[in-house]
């Protein structure tokens, strides 16, 4: 890869993380919030974020970061984004307890907190099995199916959180953020079954 491509992959990757940043900074929402609330929504923003990086590292496709590096650099980033989900709801549970409990129970009159209970699971979910995956001694396959069932349902219900939360981010950079995290799924994904079928044929 040629030194001016990889810098322009990186610049823009780097826009693609900091704009939304740094509009959701700059909303007159926040005039309004609380210190712990607005924190919480950051939380939530970097998360997004961060999505956005996993299948980019996972698949080698970040310029100076080939897959086996960028898959270890993707286990202390999905450490990172469990932190992030975890500042997420305690920031909010601090500021109002009872749409906590409402969201978790899935009986909130707000659709995305459905959404958000959904990929928050599905995190954890995917974190636990990262963490107990030698002791449960799954097979390669096993292992890789139930990561990538749990990724889709992280980027699917993160994506739809994202759209239909009416809050500082701002909408073009908040579509545009989730367009790319899809679009960084469906490569990743890709360029795994290419891998796959390419190891099928040579085994």
């Amino acid at each position: 890869m040629g030194r001016a491509r990889a810098i322009l992959l990186w610049a823009g990757f780097a826009a693609a993380v900091i704009l939304p940043v740094a509009i959701a900074a700059a909303s007159p929402l926040l005039a309004w919030r609380q210190p712990v609330y607005i924190a919480a929504g950051f939380a939530g923003i970097v998360a997004l974020t961060v999505i956005l990086a996993q299948p980019l590292l996972a698949a080698g496709r970040l310029p100076g970061l080939p897959a086996p590096r960028g898959r270890r650099i993707h286990r202390w980033t999905g450490a990172a984004l469990v932190v992030l989900v975890l500042a997420h709801v305690g920031g909010l549970w601090l500021t109002s307890p009872p749409d906590v409990v409402d969201a978790l129970l899935f009986t909130s009159p707000t659709p995305f907190s459905a959404w958000g209970v959904v990929a928050m699971w599905a995190i954890l979910f995917a974190a636990i099995l990262a963490a107990l995956r030698r002791r449960l001694h799954l097979r390669p396959r096993v292992w890789r199916r139930a990561h990538l069932s749990l990724t889709l349902v992280i980027v699917i219900g993160s994506i739809v959180h994202a759209i239909l939360v009416e809050g500082t981010m701002g909408t073009l950079s908040k579509w545009a953020l989730c367009l790319l995290v899809l679009a960084a799924t469906a490569r990743a994904f890709a360029d795994l079954r290419a891998w796959t079928l390419l190891r099928r044929r040579h085994g």
